[in-house]
């Protein structure tokens, strides 16, 4: 067990802690928490890269604390009204689309290393923004007014950066089935 895959076992862990602080609608708690766990998937990451401490098992755990954090905070503040729920159900989608193509990339017994584009990252930052915006809706109200076009941006973004994963996969799908004939 290397010391990212731990820390990333740590944000897995947190998960509960803040959904919890988010079904009590305790927003500060909950902030901490998120901030806490964003912290810690950065010093992950570092200390893998630094450290030469990359694993098969923290390719897969990172991606999945991200995941169970960003859908636990959408469901529960989109179901408390604090987000829109379309907004959720793209967030959602977008992920189970990735999900699924994955899957059939493994099903079909292709060897793709799927990376984040910059398009991916630009809108987990979007998504992760959102959620940091509506939890710190106390401490920075001057900001907060601009939740509305943040929500609109994250959507669009979320759209974009799944129609590009789909495009992807029907390129990749496309050429094997041109090199099997």
């Amino acid at each position: 067990m290397t010391l990212p895959n731990l820390i990333t076992s740590l944000r897995i862990i947190l998960a509960p802690i803040f959904i919890i602080y988010l079904i009590r609608e305790d927003f500060p708690a909950a902030l901490v928490i998120f901030i806490i766990a964003g912290v810690s998937d950065g010093a992950d990451g570092l200390i893998a890269r630094v450290f030469n401490q990359k694993s098969r098992l923290g390719s897969y755990l990172d991606p999945l604390a991200d995941k169970i954090l960003l859908i636990a905070a959408f469901v529960v503040l989109s179901v408390r009204h604090f987000i829109p729920p379309w907004l959720t159900v793209m967030a959602i989608s977008r992920d189970i689309l990735i999900l699924l193509g994955v899957l059939i990339l493994f099903l079909n017994r292709m060897d793709i290393i799927i990376r984040p584009t910059i398009l991916s990252k630009i809108t987990t930052c979007l998504q992760v923004g959102t959620i940091f915006m509506v939890l710190s809706r106390d401490y920075l109200p001057q900001f907060y007014r601009f939740t509305t076009p943040l929500f609109w941006l994250t959507g669009l973004f979320t759209i974009t950066s799944g129609l590009h994963y789909m495009y992807y996969w029907f390129k990749v799908m496309g050429e094997s089935v041109s090199e099997e004939q």
